[in-house]
């Protein structure tokens, strides 16, 4: 039987940890590697070129859904499954158009995570039978509108728009991204003109609606 090596990316380390100790013990599955926010997902998927990553969606400095873009572009072979908390469709929906291959939530039993990985591997889209029956109705009648826009944007503005709805200042925004406050402030300015939005709050109020960040529970 041919490994399976995935990549846990997540932010908390006992979720990271819990993850490993269960997976340690399928036949055919190993953890190559493991990361706590989507810069670092990238680098170590470069590195390692796992067949699978466990992608969380909910992390810092870039989330796990603009990571699983940037991973279905530059390394097409890796496959990704979101593994998170929430069953709301827009998530979901999100990870879909991201071109996620799997959606399994975090309550679910090992022995459907495993399936989920096997089914990933060769090629199959796995996604957890709580959220599966509503999603993929509602995603052929949704894509639409919103999503075109979100998908207008640029990697970087969609960097940013994150990180200003993670609430950090424009100075942070600047030395997170090596670049300069006046090139942040340049991009915000241009994300509010093509989202026709005109406050931070209301773009911070976007980017929870379209899955870029969480909201607070």
């Amino acid at each position: 039987m041919k490994q399976i090596r995935v990549l846990l990316a997540d932010n908390h380390t006992l979720v990271r940890a819990g993850l490993r100790a269960l997976l340690q013990n399928i036949e055919g599955i190993e953890v190559v590697a493991e990361a706590g926010d989507g810069h670092e997902a990238l680098h170590l998927i470069e590195v390692h070129q796992p067949d699978v990553v466990l992608m969380d969606i909910a992390m810092p400095k870039m989330n796990g859904l603009e990571a699983t873009s940037r991973v279905v572009k530059d390394c097409p072979k890796v496959r990704v499954i979101i593994l998170s908390m929430h069953a709301n469709e827009e998530y979901v929906l999100q990870s879909l158009r991201r071109g996620a291959m799997g959606y399994v939530l975090k309550d679910a039993a090992i022995s459907e995570l495993e399936l989920a990985l096997r089914a990933i591997s060769q090629g199959e889209t796995y996604l957890s039978p709580e959220v599966s029956k509503h999603v993929i109705g509602d995603y052929l009648r949704r894509v639409g509108d919103e999503s075109n826009c979100v998908e207008q944007l640029t990697s970087r503005q969609r960097e940013i728009l994150q990180l200003i709805a993670e609430g950090r200042t424009t100075k942070e925004i600047a030395e997170v991204l090596y670049i300069s406050v006046k090139t942040v402030e340049t991009h915000r300015m241009q994300l509010m003109k093509r989202l026709g939005i005109h406050d931070v709050a209301g773009l911070v109020r976007y980017a929870v609606r379209i899955g870029l960040v969480l909201p607070d529970t």
